[in-house]
């Protein structure tokens, strides 16, 4: 991120203002080298790769924490970055302003007036979106995007029909599209049923754990956490599944899930 590091301080630092006596030469030299640092910013926000968090020879539980942990990191990073760009946006938008302005001036005939107001870095869009101030208060829960509980309500149908590939495909499809949205959590449960029914445990298992740690603190965590132990278990990897059925009393000790995995744990051979 260096070249984020030497714009931010190119467009803030007092010492780095343009001199008042440039010429219109200047001027536009200024702007054709502040141009270009932007869109070498632009580029430091894109992926070079898929990296990967490195989970191999750690037991159910472990593996659990460390995708929380890494989650609650990234998460913090990308505020940063984030609010870190859009200063950098907004103070380079206004020296862009600042150029063409100085410019017009210098111009025989450019009229002021109608430069109007000068467009973000980036297009309409550049701001990134963190900043944007917080919704109305919504007292009938998390405020849902367009189609996000048609889309939900489509696939519950098709699980409660018994058509468990298509209720699968569609629960995996709204988890994609709705990546962070209030239901997804349930989404990624509800796939996990799916999957169990057709067969697919290992993939089962997959999404219930996906519905945990995606949403460690939301309706279905116990239940998606008793799932997933009961899921090891039948993939045989007992070890593993008493460690995630005697957590779920830990974590959830008032829920039906805690005393339904504790009468589970019992039947199973745990040290």
């Amino acid at each position: 991120m260096w070249r984020a590091a030497l714009l931010s301080a190119t467009l803030i630092l007092p010492g780095a203002a343009w001199a008042q006596d440039s010429t219109l030469a200047d001027i536009r030299q200024e702007l054709a080298v502040l141009l270009t640092e932007v869109q070498a910013l632009k580029r430091e926000l894109s992926t070079t790769g898929s990296p990967e968090l490195n989970l191999a020879g750690t037991g159910a539980l472990a593996r659990i924490d460390a995708m929380e942990a890494e989650l609650r990191r990234l998460t913090g990073d990308t505020e940063e970055v984030t609010n870190r760009v859009n200063r950098i946006v907004a103070d380079g938008t206004n020296r862009i302003g600042d150029l063409q302005f100085r410019v017009c001036e210098l111009e025989p005939g450019c009229d002021i007036g109608a430069l109007g107001e000068t467009t973000p870095i980036g297009g309409e869009a550049g701001l990134a979106p963190a900043a944007a101030p917080a919704p109305p208060a919504n007292t009938g829960g998390p405020e849902l995007a367009i189609g996000e509980q048609a889309g939900f309500d489509r696939a519950k149908e098709a699980l409660d029909s018994g058509s468990f590939r298509s209720a699968a495909d569609l629960f995996a499809a709204f988890a994609e599209t709705y990546t962070a949205g209030p239901l997804t959590g349930r989404a990624h449960f509800y796939r996990g049923e799916a999957l169990a029914q057709l067969g697919e445990n290992e993939s089962a298992a997959r999404a219930y754990l996906e519905s945990f740690s995606g949403s460690p603190e939301g309706d279905m965590a116990p239940r998606a956490l008793l799932k997933l132990g009961l899921m090891l278990n039948t993939l045989g990897q007992t070890a593993d599944a008493c460690a995630i059925l005697d957590e779920v009393p830990v974590r959830f000790p008032q829920s039906d899930a805690s005393l339904e995995a504790q009468t589970a744990r019992a039947g199973l051979t745990c040290q």
